[in-house]
């Protein structure tokens, strides 16, 4: 039997490196694993889950950054020479503290998105609250694969200057229409972490 939640972890998440912010708050029971915070992260966010990820985070027992995500079959390190620990195994309640608040999340190994991860409270769960859920944020999650921070600045340019020569390129590519202020929490849907980790163990089935 999966051991009950009794609290509830409050992070909020910034994508470092936009300005103005673009940013989450969640809340998430404690029982967590990193894979399912991940999971929570990319649907508040509104990632698409289609990139590897990690994150770096200091072990309270030991004192050392490790890793936490997806192993590669390739022995693909992380930034830092550390072997990548799988994150379904990991429980966050195990590494986040008031004390040890703080993680990075790296989603898009080629795009880059650094993300700051902070524990802002442990709270008391509620009674009838469906968790996760998304107490608030701001702006909306730029698009894939559009090129990481500087990407996305250009991006942002010439979609708004009908004049800029790839104008109507990126707006076609973006589906028509890009409203970077656009975020309501109610409309985050947050999925089965059971579900998504199937599909990364057993791709194909």
């Amino acid at each position: 039997m999966k051991p009950k939640s009794k609290n509830v972890y409050q992070f909020k998440i910034t994508l470092k490196g936009v300005k103005p912010a673009i940013w989450r708050r969640i809340q998430v029971p404690e029982t967590f694993t990193f894979w399912n915070l991940h999971v929570a992260i990319q649907d508040a966010m509104g990632w698409t889950d289609s990139h590897l990820h990690e994150f770096d985070i200091v072990n309270p027992k030991t004192g050392d950054q490790e890793a936490v995500g997806i192993p590669s079959d390739d022995d693909f390190d992380d930034a830092f020479g550390n072997e990548i620990l799988p994150g379904w195994e990991r429980a966050i309640s195990k590494y986040f503290s008031p004390a040890n608040k703080n993680s990075r999340y790296l989603y898009d190994f080629g795009d880059s998105w650094e993300h700051a991860v902070v524990l802002e409270k442990i709270l008391p769960l509620e009674k009838g609250v469906k968790y996760p859920v998304c107490l608030g944020g701001s702006r909306a999650c730029p698009p894939e694969d559009v090129g990481g921070v500087r990407g996305y600045e250009e991006f942002l340019e010439a979609i708004k200057d009908p004049k800029h020569e790839r104008h109507e390129e990126l707006l076609e590519w973006v589906g028509g229409e890009f409203d970077p202020e656009e975020f309501e929490a109610e409309e985050i849907h947050f999925d089965d972490p059971r579900k998504r980790l199937k599909n990364v163990l057993e791709p194909g089935i």
